[in-house]
C-alpha cells in the first residue's frame, strides 16, 4: 500500500496533506464560529428588548385640556401594554440566560448539539410570546392612532403625541427583536442540521 505523503524534492522531508473538510479541527472551528454568531444575536436580542422596555416605560404624558383636570396617558392604563412589557421582560431575561449558556458551550463544545436543540425549542416559544405581545400592543396603538368610527372609539394620538411616538418606537424595536428571534431559530436548526451525519 503506497503512502499518501509525498516527499518534498527541495528539502527531502515528507509533506503532510491538509486536513479534510470533515476532520475534527475544521468541525470544531465551524462550531465555534456558529456559536459566536449565536452569542452576537443573543446580545442584540437583549439590547433590543431592553431598549423597547425603556422606551415603553418612559411613555408617560400629561396634557391639560379644556377641563381643569390634567389628562394622563401611561402604558399601564392598558392591559395590552402591560402584557407587552411582561413579554419583553421575559425575552430580555431569556436572552441573558441563553447568552451565558452559549458562552459556556463555546468553552465546552462537546455539549453544543444538546444546547442547540434546547435553544431551538425555547427560541420558538419566546418568539411566539414576543410576536403575540407586539401584535396585541400594535392593535391597541393603531386604534389610538386611527380610532374606530364604527364603535365610536376616538383617536387619542392627536392629543397624546409624545405617548404615541414612544409606543411606536417601542413597537418598532420589538419587531426587530422578533426578527432576531426568527434568525436565532433558523440558525439553531441550521447548526443542528450541519451536525447530523450524512
Amino acid at each position: 500500500m503506497a503512502s499518501t505523503d509525498k516527499p518534498d524534492p527541495e528539502q527531502g522531508k515528507e509533506v503532510t496533506p491538509p486536513p479534510k473538510p470533515g476532520s475534527s479541527s475544521v468541525a470544531s472551528l465551524t462550531a465555534a464560529s456558529y456559536l459566536s454568531v449565536d452569542v452576537t444575536l443573543r446580545v442584540l436580542l437583549f439590547a433590543s428588548t431592553l431598549t423597547a422596555i425603556v422606551v415603553l416605560v418612559t411613555s408617560k404624558q400629561t396634557v391639560r385640556g379644556r377641563v381643569p383636570i390634567p389628562l394622563v396617558a401611561k402604558f399601564d392604563h392598558s392591559p395590552a401594554f402591560i402584557y407587552f412589557l411582561v413579554a419583553l421582560s421575559v425575552a430580555g431575561l431569556y436572552s441573558i440566560i441563553t447568552t451565558l449558556a452559549s458562552i459556556s458551550v463555546i468553552l465546552k463544545p462537546e455539549f453544543s448539539t444538546k444546547f442547540l436543540l434546547h435553544f431551538a425549542f425555547w427560541d420558538v416559544l419566546i418568539l411566539g410570546l414576543v410576536a403575540s405581545a407586539t401584535g396585541t400592543a400594535g392593535g391597541v396603538a393603531y386604534i389610538g392612532l386611527k380610532g374606530n368610527e364604527h364603535v365610536q372609539w376616538q383617536k387619542v394620538c392627536s392629543t397624546f403625541d409624545k405617548f404615541c411616538r414612544h409606543l411606536a418606537g417601542s413597537l418598532a424595536v420589538s419587531l426587530f427583536a422578533s426578527v432576531l428571534l426568527v434568525l436565532l431559530v433558523w440558525f439553531s436548526v441550521f447548526s443542528i442540521h450541519k451536525k447530523l451525519p450524512k
